[in-house]
């Protein structure tokens, strides 16, 4: 299988390699902005098929099987992408701390003539952070590329008592779903 992914996060590139996947990576360029009113976990399958559509239809290799992923954080009702900057990054951890929130990742995988999306959501909790964690934290440069503002796999994992799903999906890639939708898509090839 030709697998191809459709992202630039080196997290995602790790875990595929984590799980014993062969691929090469053409990142997708494409917008990223939610629509007016647009539900989280349809925003980001959304997102998952457009890049992986995308690679795919630069590639000369029809028999290419592409993946797309875009994840997402989502408290009351609110997309928490990755924050603008420094006082952003501050304002979502704030929304977060000492609250349960959710990490969204929506995965496509493209064929010729096909494409299955699915979606992971887990449950996070967080410690109540003070003023003073989160200006230390925001000031390691570590949350400014990150959906929600932290990396579960970084320094804020001292904050996480607990998670209910996938951890690999708050990381940024659900391996059991997408080893599922790759077997799936070898299966009907064969």
């Amino acid at each position: 299988m030709n697998l191809v992914l459709a992202s630039a996060s080196p997290r995602r590139r790790e875990l595929l390699t984590q799980a014993g996947y062969a691929f090469t990576v053409r990142p997708a360029h494409i917008p990223e902005d939610p629509r007016p009113g647009e539900d989280p976990i349809a925003y980001v399958v959304r997102l998952a098929r457009e890049k992986a559509e995308a690679v795919f239809r630069g590639l000369a290799d029809s028999g290419a099987v592409v993946l797309g992923a875009d994840t997402t954080v989502t408290i009351d009702g609110q997309i928490l992408g990755k924050p603008e900057g420094a006082e952003d990054a501050a304002r979502m951890l704030r929304m977060l701390s000492g609250r349960t929130h959710r990490v969204i990742t929506g995965v496509a995988v493209v064929t010729e003539g096909s494409a299955e999306v699915a979606a992971e959501v887990t449950a996070v909790r967080f410690l109540s952070l003070s003023d003073e964690e989160i200006a230390e934290y925001v000031a390691t440069g570590e949350p400014l590329d990150k959906a929600g503002a932290y990396a579960i796999q970084g320094r804020a994992a001292k904050w996480i008592p607990r998670i209910e799903g996938c951890y690999f999906n708050v990381v940024g890639l659900p391996l059991a779903l997408v080893a599922t939708m790759l077997e799936s898509v070898r299966k009907t090839a064969s």
